[in-house]
């Protein structure tokens, strides 16, 4: 798109972000910590999510927002780990007042990874607090947000429908614009059923891999192929990230701009929003900066598409799994 800005994530302002991971499990954490309590929304699209505190986000709940967004692996074990961010930020006294003690507000989504590492080692509270640490540590010191292999990004792989074999490694990607003086940023975790495509050439570039391991397959030709009955496509699934934005917006808004941000998904994944995966986007407002809701969203779809492309190109081979820069030319 013309007449935008890259910028770095964070310079979006008015969040950190900190990873933690286990690279032999290959499996992690990503957590977004705001500096104020965040007018949020998302959008479920996929058939199989794994979510803690969602409902919170429904323009009719009674909160005003959040102060943490957990993006995690370990599918609903991971789940869990969410209790590391509450602890790390009712430390801060970081959270809403009920008169009795201040209850920090923190939304989570999974990725199921379980497949590519360790079953049995998910992400925890202790993760979950070192991501909160690393975080402190990045906005004290404008480090950037590292990409690819890296928090919830450990365990991602796409192109699964002919099962793990065939499959590819991914991870977890940002990208940022600003447009006058709205700056609007996404990060993603891909570990999507369908294949990756690159947001401006329609070019795929990641997904299921031929039978030698050196060339890509259409996973939605290899769907007319069993037409009638699609065998199980239960191979851990889910494409999860958020979209945070300095523009003012209302929690019902950014439940719009959440929904909107999904066509960078449908541009950048094929297939996508399958009854196997579970993909959810978060929207937050994390700034007091005027803005159109309509501009925002299609900002939000098109960082989105970005990232997902980021995500497999800075992700390296790991656990077996071949990466975009060993397969793709």
């Amino acid at each position: 798109m013309k007449n935008l800005t890259p910028i770095p994530l964070l310079e979006v302002g008015g969040f950190t972000v900190g990873h933690a991971q286990d690279y032999e499990a290959a499996t992690g954490c990503t957590v977004l910590l705001f500096d104020a309590c965040s007018p949020a929304g998302v959008a479920v699209r996929g058939g199989g999510p794994a979510s803690r505190e969602t409902p919170l986000l429904d323009p009719l709940a009674a909160s005003e927002g959040i102060h943490g967004l957990l993006l995690s692996g370990g599918s609903a074990f991971g789940l869990d780990a969410a209790g590391g961010v509450m602890k790390y930020l009712e430390e801060r006294n970081i959270g809403f007042d009920t008169g009795i003690t201040k209850v920090p507000l923190v939304c989570q989504s999974c990725v199921f990874d379980l497949v590519i590492g360790r079953p049995d080692v998910r992400p925890d509270p202790a993760m979950a607090y070192k991501a909160c640490e690393d975080g402190d540590r990045r906005k004290k010191s404008a480090l950037p947000v590292p990409e690819g292999n890296q928090g919830v990004g450990c365990g991602c792989t796409v192109g699964k429908y002919r099962g793990p074999q065939y499959a590819m490694k991914s991870g977890l990607g940002c990208f940022a614009v600003q447009a006058d003086r709205l700056k609007v940023g996404a990060i993603v975790a891909v570990n999507a059923l369908g294949d990756v495509f690159d947001i401006d050439t329609g070019l795929q570039i990641a997904g299921l891999l031929n039978q030698k391991k050196d060339g890509l397959l259409s996973t939605e030709e290899e769907f007319l192929k069993d037409i009638a009955a699609l065998p199980d496509l239960f191979t851990g699934n889910t494409t999860i990230g958020a979209v945070i934005t300095n523009g003012s917006f209302t929690k019902a808004q950014v439940n719009k701009i959440a929904s909107m941000a999904h066509n960078g998904l449908a541009r950048t994944i094929r297939p996508v929003h399958t009854t196997a995966d579970g993909d959810s986007v978060y929207a937050v407002s994390a700034g007091a900066e005027p803005a159109d809701i309509n501009v925002a969203g299609t900002l939000a779809s098109y960082v989105l598409g970005v990232a997902v492309n980021r995500a497999v190109r800075t992700a390296q081979s790991s656990h077996g799994y071949l990466c975009s820069k060993d397969v793709v030319n």
